[in-house]
């Protein structure tokens, strides 16, 4: 088995420790990172993520701990993240319905995704979707991203998602049969006690959404559907769940448990924990 993960990262920032933490357990377990954006530009961390003043609207207390800071600052200066791939132009971009000669397009697009899929997951053992605010932007509703989640999934490899990196599962169908591919499964995300009621920003925009602009956990119960389940485990300070080949997790405090329950997927055979 590839001993190397595809991490996909928003260039709109991203939440630090939901990186470090998962990369940490991950290059412990001997395994090699590497990383993709939705159009080649570099990620960054967004500021909160490193600022130990940081208050937390709705829980109401810094949840940026110096150590958290401190490895989030480290990964930051190491400028791994100049090292990364292009995401337009790993996974083919479907074409519009109008696009003249359509259905040849459409075929050719099927081709190139087919090849596409099959190399991505020939290079990769797992796919790991990194949250933050910035997914909601140009990570949840990316149809290449959608595309790149497919190619594990459709051949059952790890597929690990956390906070808002959670969401794009919801929307990552075949475009034919446009089920969920979470429908019936157990899966944790941003739960609404989490969300905030202003605030919601961005790198790169002066653009302050005020709440996200949707509910993730309504979304993500909607999709696993009453066969499945949704976790939110408000309370605890942790919410880690798996059921395979899913691993997600609800937000920044599971990160480290994230990244130990993601390796215990890939060596151990996991496929069943926090439910």
């Amino acid at each position: 088995m590839s001993k190397k993960i595809l991490a996909v990262l928003s260039e709109y920032g991203y939440w630090g420790i939901e990186l470090v933490g998962p990369l940490e357990k991950l290059e412990e377990a001997g395994y090699t990172v590497e990383f993709i954006t939705p159009n080649g530009k570099k990620a960054e961390a967004l500021p909160p993520s490193y600022d130990t003043t940081y208050v937390d609207p709705p829980l109401g207390v810094c949840v940026t701990t110096p150590l958290a800071a401190e490895k989030v600052k480290a990964f930051e200066v190491s400028n791994r993240l100049e090292t990364r791939r292009n995401l337009s132009e790993v996974i083919p971009q479907r074409p519009y319905f109008s696009t003249p000669d359509f259905l040849r397009a459409f075929e050719k697009y099927y081709s190139d995704l087919k090849i596409a899929q099959e190399s991505v997951t020939e290079e990769y053992a797992a796919l790991l979707l990194v949250g933050g605010s910035g997914p909601i932007i140009d990570m949840v509703n990316n149809q290449r991203v959608h595309d790149l989640i497919l190619a594990f999934y459709n051949k059952q490899m790890p597929v690990a998602g956390i906070c808002y990196g959670v969401a794009p599962l919801v929307f990552a169908r075949d475009f034919n049969e446009r089920n969920s591919i979470i429908k019936g499964k157990h899966v944790t995300g941003h739960c609404i006690e989490y969300d905030y009621q202003d605030g919601t920003g961005f790198l790169h925009t002066d653009l302050n959404m005020g709440p996200p602009p949707y509910v993730l956990e309504y979304l993500l119960a909607d999709a696993v559907g009453p066969e499945g389940q949704y976790h939110g485990n408000f309370g605890k300070e942790t919410s880690v769940i798996v059921d395979y080949p899913f691993i997600t997790a609800r937000s920044l405090q599971c990160s480290f448990e994230f990244g130990e329950q993601f390796v215990n997927v890939l060596d151990k055979g996991l496929t069943r924990y926090g439910w």
